[in-house]
């Protein structure tokens, strides 16, 4: 007569893996995502939202090279000038990787150095209320 092994009944619904859940929730678009978005026909949606209640600012003020909203115009301006932002802006300039470079790299061709894309910031529109 032994004990009945008990399973993890005290975790009151926790789950087990908390740095997983955490690194997730913060999870931002990736680099070559956003290259996407930032095509001009792309970019025009996004900056041109319809007013949704559910997003922050109602998304009206969009970054589009961070992939984040905002309250206001005055916070979205401070963004501009942060270094969060000007890092994000460094990190675009490098086009995306494609599927022939990584072949090149892995000795299927010749290599080529990835080109230099250039990024500035969104022009932002003042509201006259």
């Amino acid at each position: 007569m032994g004990k009945s092994k008990q399973t993890r009944s005290h975790n009151n619904g926790k789950k087990k893996n908390i740095a997983k859940t955490w690194k997730t929730k913060r999870r931002t678009k990736d680099l070559d995502q956003i290259h996407v978005d930032m095509k001009p026909e792309t970019a025009a949606k996004l900056l041109q939202q319809d007013v949704d209640y559910d997003v922050t600012g109602c998304a009206q003020h969009y970054c589009l090279h961070c992939a984040r909203y905002f309250v206001d115009m005055r916070s979205l301006k401070e963004h501009f000038r942060s270094k969060v932002h000007k890092k994000r802006l460094k990190q675009l300039r490098e086009e995306p990787y494609t599927q022939a470079e990584a072949e090149r790299a892995a000795g299927m061709g010749s290599y080529i150095p990835p080109k230099i894309v250039e990024v500035k910031t969104q022009p932002v529109e003042e509201e006259m209320n």
